[in-house]
């Protein structure tokens, strides 16, 4: 990382400084690395600005904030809004987000903006005509359960606030690309199999 970019995350406060060793010279330990580290992740891989990266250290740095809140503060840098447009179809999808929570039990902040990003999806499928994909909401919610459960192990695995920060970035971020992935594997060896099985069967083969 250039000198330039170090010297300006600590006029910043993003980096507390390096120990003087000369006028003109400072050094910089582990903990400085595992900082600078962080911040490159919080930018470039989960796209925070500056400002939001300021505020998700301040939790960390914060030894009264519980870890729950830096992981919050983490994700909710991380996550888009997706921007919609109001009205009674953004409205009612809203109100079938709220069901859905309610009916699963699923406690999260209010205002979330993972909420709101869900409700502009559905309000985008049905806008686009595909509002039947609506009715697998619970089937994307067990999935998405059982791998929440596996996000939250492999972050837990950490011990330092800094590394559980950078990890619950890192997840959300690829973690999502990497399920977006496996589900594209998935439906492609979904497809061969059934219809495959029609082709042997004697059924009309899939159009191409």
């Amino acid at each position: 990382m250039p000198v330039p970019t170090i010297k300006y995350y600590v006029r910043e406060r993003l980096l507390p400084p390096g120990e003087l060793t000369s006028p003109n010279q400072a050094d910089y330990g582990p903990g400085h690395e595992r900082r600078l580290r962080l911040i490159r992740v919080l930018l470039e891989v989960g796209g925070l600005s500056l400002a939001a990266i300021g505020e998700v250290l301040e939790a960390a740095d914060d030894p009264e904030q519980p870890v729950i809140k830096v992981l919050g503060a983490a994700a909710k840098g991380v996550t888009p809004l997706e921007e919609g447009e109001s009205g009674p179809e953004l409205d009612q999808a809203r109100d079938d987000v709220s069901a859905l929570l309610g009916r699963r039990d699923w406690r999260v902040s209010e205002g979330t903006t993972a909420a709101e990003s869900l409700a502009g999806v559905i309000a985008a499928l049905r806008r686009v005509g595909h509002g039947g994909l609506v009715e697998l909401l619970e089937v994307y919610a067990d999935a998405a359960e059982v791998v929440a459960r596996a996000d939250l192990d492999y972050v837990q695995r950490k011990v330092a606030r800094e590394e559980l920060v950078e990890s619950v970035v890192v997840g959300t971020v690829l973690g999502e690309a990497m399920f977006g992935a496996l589900r594209r594997l998935a439906h492609e060896d979904v497809s061969v199999q059934r219809y495959e099985s029609r082709v042997a069967g004697g059924g009309a083969p899939p159009v191409t």
